[in-house]
């Protein structure tokens, strides 16, 4: 069950917040004032729980910035969290599409980042 959630990891904490709409139920990763899906501004702010299935997924040979050189190579991924959103993060090297994820959170550049890792199981 997804539990209120204030911050997220843009704001260093460690955990990814998401909205859904009290009205229609349609659930939105990035923050906006309004429900995309109905235009309802009846919003929920709510703490994913970090687990989902990779949807895509590269690895990146070339960084775009000089801060971003020394973690090269690095995987970034599209995730199908559990809740019902896509989101990009980056992941480990070995993550192929279909794999069973779950987010912890490490240093990129001088930012926390979600890091999504296989699931043991």
């Amino acid at each position: 069950m997804s539990e209120p959630a204030t911050t997220d990891w843009t704001a260093g904490e460690e955990s990814i917040s998401y909205q859904r709409c009290t009205g229609c139920g349609a659930v939105q990763y990035f923050r906006r004032d309004f429900c995309a899906a109905c235009g309802s501004n009846d919003l929920a702010t709510l703490r994913a729980s970090g687990e989902g299935t990779v949807y895509a997924a590269t690895l990146v040979h070339r960084a775009a910035t000089a801060e971003a050189r020394e973690y090269v190579p690095f995987k970034i991924v599209l995730v199908d969290t559990a809740e019902g959103f896509r989101m990009m993060a980056h992941g480990a090297n070995d993550l192929v599409i279909g794999d069973r994820v779950t987010a912890r959170y490490a240093r990129f550049t001088g930012r926390l980042v979600p890091y999504f890792e296989r699931t043991s199981a």
